[in-house]
């Protein structure tokens, strides 16, 4: 049974959108959560491993929501508690988007990068599926915390395809299946996160069978 590890943030965890606040803790089930949609279109002979966490970032210590959210910090702990790994596949870039961070969007794709270079380097997984998120919307209360995102968004997953190119890793844009919630900006809505479990589905298929020739 081979197993697949989804490293990711709210999105990945299941958070639905803030709708008409932000800051709400409500996450959608297994029913909803695109990695479970993943899993049952897998097929049973897969095991899921759901490692999403709200407000992580790629290798960035937040100054507010904390440093334990900095996915750099935690991801050596979580190959080691799963491993080995088949596939692992990492989701992360959107948190490195708020204004408080001010980064570039190639700045952001080098940094979902690190967290693939750490990954092949543990000797603990097998293949990465590096996925650009979907691009932020500036909207409702997350337009203060996200200012500037849309620009931040733009041509991020043509930066995100280079650097899994030179990596040697698969490459998925979820922003070409998707979009962000049109009335907050920042998380799925559970048609798009069903839309997605599909598509990665997929996208996970084919890499197994160009393994396998």
């Amino acid at each position: 049974m081979p197993d697949i590890l989804c490293f990711g943030d709210s999105n990945t965890h299941g958070t639905c959108p803030m709708v008409p606040e932000f800051g709400g803790i409500e996450r959608f089930g297994r029913d909803l959560r695109w990695p479970c949609v993943m899993a049952r279109a897998l097929g049973a002979d897969w095991h899921l491993i759901e490692e999403g966490q709200p407000g992580r970032t790629t290798v960035l210590d937040d100054p507010i929501e904390g440093e334990h959210r900095n996915g750099r910090r935690v991801l050596p702990a979580i190959i080691e508690s799963h491993g080995p790994i088949d596939v692992m596949i990492i989701m992360l870039g959107t948190n490195d988007q708020k204004a408080r961070f001010g980064l570039t969007g190639r700045d952001i794709a080098l940094g979902a990068g690190r967290l693939v270079e750490m990954a092949l380097a543990s000797g603990k997984v097998g293949r990465v599926l590096m996925v650009c998120p979907p691009p932020v919307l500036e909207r409702g209360e997350a337009n203060e915390v996200f200012a500037g995102a849309e620009a931040r968004s733009a041509g991020l997953a043509t930066k995100y395809a280079e650097v899994a190119r030179a990596l040697g890793v698969a490459f998925f844009d979820a922003g070409g299946v998707i979009e962000s919630h049109p009335d907050e900006g920042v998380h799925f809505g559970g048609a798009a996160h069903r839309a997605l479990g599909v598509a990665i589905a997929g996208k996970v298929h084919t890499m197994m069978q160009e393994s396998a020739t």
